[in-house]
């Protein structure tokens, strides 16, 4: 076999600066396409673990719980409230490179942006929604935790505001009271949600009344942001024997109110409910006690082990989001009522353990 020494005959000839100059097109795609990546807006937001709040213990140097007209008891411990930072708005979305580092995390979530802010909904008046829907949760909690001590109250579900665009206009008014929601009893905005959701998008039966006077409106309901909304914004009136204050600031939504009630319910009883450990849990609560699912599981649990809590409360209605997302050491309890979430910690204040307490599973 013979060997060639020379140059390969149907070799073309090669440029130099050809290839110098092609080269230096390709450089200036791929530093395009990082900027790009970079700077240019995304249709997503990202959900990240927030900060934890102890509602047993102060913020800005005010109790985050304060009780008066009723005896209150020392106590020790933590009851974590748990929190989810979003990062990005309409307008000021993440960048793709942001996205790439948050699909990397297992403790980060990539939520589209009209699921976060429901298409012509200004952030503004997302804001003002999660405010009311924290002030709400905390009436909830109080009801919660003073039901269970035993206490009797009446409440009022009065509307607060219409979001623009609502179906509702020129059928509710502000200052109304709702009573219910296709033929389900209403005491908070917990409840109207799941009243208008069970009707599929079909007229919403609300009694209300308005200046004394019982009537009945059909609203039909519009699908905004993956459910079925009257953009209906209520708050609560309760009438309480004594006065629960609860002090948090920059949080909004309903969640925490679990964690509320759990706190008022230390405050109010002998003792360190918690045993002096660390919990910390989430989920909507009404004044019933029945507890509700949430957003951003995930970045709470991972927020909780970040505070370093070992227990974790978490709605029985999120499971399916909790099973194979727990962080490492974490001991997820699942729980549905208020009286459920009180087992739980009283059983880990007593035994520093949660072995045959409830747990999500995939069954």
């Amino acid at each position: 076999m013979s060997q060639q020494t020379g140059p390969y005959l149907d070799e073309p000839a090669t440029n130099p600066k050809k290839h110098r100059f092609l080269g230096w097109i390709l450089l200036a795609v791929f530093a395009a396409g990082v900027l790009a990546a970079a700077f240019l807006p995304t249709p997503y937001v990202i959900e990240r673990p927030g900060p934890a709040f102890n509602v047993l213990s102060t913020s800005n140097k005010i109790p985050v719980i304060t009780v008066s007209g009723a005896k209150t008891y020392p106590t020790s411990g933590a009851l974590d409230l748990l929190t989810v930072s979003v990062v990005g708005a309409p307008g000021a979305t993440p960048s793709w490179l942001e996205l790439l580092g948050a699909w990397l995390d297992p403790a980060q979530t990539i939520v589209p942006l009209d699921q976060m802010y429901p298409p012509g909904q200004t952030s503004s008046a997302t804001l003002k929604q999660d405010a009311l829907m924290f002030k709400d949760s905390q009436q909830q909690a109080t009801a919660a935790a003073l039901g269970a001590l035993g206490y009797k109250f009446d409440y009022q579900v009065y509307v607060d505001s219409l979001d623009a665009g609502s179906p509702a206009k020129g059928l509710v008014k502000v200052g109304d009271t709702i009573e219910s929601a296709a033929g389900q009893a209403i005491n908070g905005i917990e409840s109207l949600r799941a009243a208008v959701q069970s009707t599929a998008g079909k007229p919403v039966a609300l009694s209300l009344i308005r200046a004394g006077r019982h009537l009945t409106v059909n609203v039909t309901p519009k699908f905004v942001g993956g459910a079925y909304r009257i953009m209906v914004l209520v708050g609560s009136r309760y009438k309480f024997p004594i006065n629960v204050n609860l002090q948090l600031s920059d949080i909004g939504g309903p969640s925490g109110g679990t964690m509320f009630a759990l706190g008022i319910y230390d405050k109010m009883t002998p003792g360190a409910l918690t045993g002096g450990q660390l919990v910390a849990g989430t989920g909507t609560i009404d004044a019933t006690g029945t507890v509700g699912a949430i957003g951003g599981i995930r970045q709470k649990m991972f927020g909780a082990q970040r505070a370093g809590a070992a227990w974790f409360l978490a709605p029985e209605a999120n499971c399916n989001e909790v099973v194979g997302h727990i962080p490492a050491g974490l001991h997820v309890v699942k729980i549905a009522n208020f009286e459920q979430a009180l087992a739980a910690v009283k059983q880990i204040a007593k035994q520093h353990s949660a072995v045959g307490l409830p747990t999500c599973s995939t069954n």
